[in-house]
């Protein structure tokens, strides 16, 4: 999973956020702050996420399948 979070101080300045899709990236040791080249270096197909627009995530079920991309929202986020 592949985010590019849409809440920055300027138009496309959000965080990206790369997950499992798994583990609970909220509980204890699950999270960190890793180089986004040496993620690439380990899996290449996630620079095909590279032009993901702010607000949006993309998805796939196991490495090597083609990404879906779909708006993305928080889980508590209201609306």
């Amino acid at each position: 999973m592949v985010v590019h979070d849409s809440e920055g101080e300027g138009e496309g300045e959000g965080d990206w956020l790369i997950g499992d899709g798994i583990n609970d990236p909220n509980l204890p040791d699950t999270s960190g702050v890793y180089c986004l080249a040496c993620l690439v270096e380990e899996d290449a197909s996630v620079s095909g996420t590279a032009d993901l627009q702010p607000g949006c995530a993309a998805y796939r079920d196991e490495p090597g399948l083609a990404w879906t991309i779909e708006p993305f929202r928080y889980e508590d986020d209201e609306g």
